[in-house]
């Protein structure tokens, strides 16, 4: 199969997944209790204007005739509006926020990565120690720690106590760059603004360290039996019989299919790191997608809450479809 074959294949593959998780968000928004009317105008507000809400938002319709309707909308590219605020259209309403959430990932991804490496090849290098038992130990602590109290104690320690660092937020008022991508960092490179990155990288620091320090202990674990498994191989005793230096043996021919396997899970856990902001973004109260859904789900904002869902499983499509085709890339036995 072609490389053009092969991403139009997942594309098509991803119309059927997309339809299902949005019938089933659809359905069970539906079925919870709750209206969207009422938890904008209360309890207290006339049967007659609630009814004339619930009309104009199309909630007095059939139920299968609202779900068409979104269906024929989201065909022709359109998420709706929002039932609620002013009624903004949903995909002004995620872009508002999405550029917090995915810088929020970005950062706590290299986090999680990094640490994981480095504790993954100090466990596969000296395994059977001292060393890789604290780093098994390690990688169990981490993946056990409470994200909002693991996300507290940093903030009491780095910005209460030693006042290195903010606790909240997402940048200082009046420190915001220019708009281009919506990602702070990036657009203050872009602009040339230092205090600005600084400010902003400040405001990144703990929660990208929260969010990827409790994911670490994946790698650490995946890293660390991957490489012993590759240490163990021929061609690894072939390269010492030759009498390569031990650190090109381990950086160059090593370490490089020891991460093969673990692309795959670099994917699902970026995947999992978008939904997994929830908990980060409120201890930090950082402004991205978590608390918008949240404070949507709360108030039955239904259309906004569907187009968010369609947004995130298609991104998460689209990044599984980039590991893959990196998979490909980086291990040639790999054929499409």
């Amino acid at each position: 199969m072609s490389l053009r074959a092969y991403v139009i294949t997942r594309i098509l593959m991803t119309i059927p997944m997309i339809l299902i998780l949005l019938t089933l968000v659809f359905l069970v928004m539906r079925v919870l209790p709750g209206n969207p009317v009422i938890a904008i105008v209360g309890m207290k507000a006339s049967p007659e204007y609630i009814k004339k809400l619930e009309h104009q938002l199309g909630l007095d319709k059939p139920l299968w005739q609202q779900y068409l309707d979104y269906l024929g909308n989201l065909l022709r590219g359109d998420l709706g509006r929002s039932m609620i605020w002013g009624k903004r259209p949903v995909i002004q309403e995620i872009m508002d926020h999405f550029p917090a959430t995915l810088e929020l990932t970005i950062g706590g991804f290299l986090v999680s990565v990094l640490l994981g490496l480095a504790t993954g090849m100090l466990a596969g290098i000296r395994s059977g120690g001292k060393v890789d038992a604290s780093m098994r130990i390690y990688s169990i602590v981490v993946y056990s720690l409470f994200i909002p109290l693991l996300g507290m104690m940093l903030q009491l320690v780095f910005g209460v106590w030693l006042h290195m660092l903010p606790v909240g937020g997402r940048i200082d008022p009046g420190m915001e760059p220019p708009s281009m991508t919506g990602l702070y960092v990036l657009d203050s490179i872009i602009s040339l603004k230092m205090d600005s990155l600084l400010n902003s990288l400040a405001h990144l620091a703990l929660p990208s360290l929260t969010l990827g320090l409790v994911l670490s202990g994946i790698y650490t674990r995946l890293v660390r039996s991957s490489l012993m498994e590759v240490l163990g191989q021929d061609f690894i005793r072939a390269c010492k019989a030759r009498g390569l230096p031990g650190r090109a043996i381990l950086f160059k021919h090593a370490l490089k299919n020891a991460l093969i396997p673990i692309l795959t899970m670099m994917g699902l856990q970026f995947a999992l790191l978008l939904a997994g902001a929830v908990l980060t973004e409120t201890t930090f109260s950082w402004p991205g997608m978590g608390t918008f859904l949240v404070e949507r789900i709360t108030y039955r904002d239904f259309t906004t809450i569907q187009g968010a869902i369609v947004f995130y499983a298609l991104f998460v499509a689209l990044v599984s479809l980039i590991v893959d085709l990196v998979y490909a890339y980086v291990d040639p036995r790999i054929r499409y």
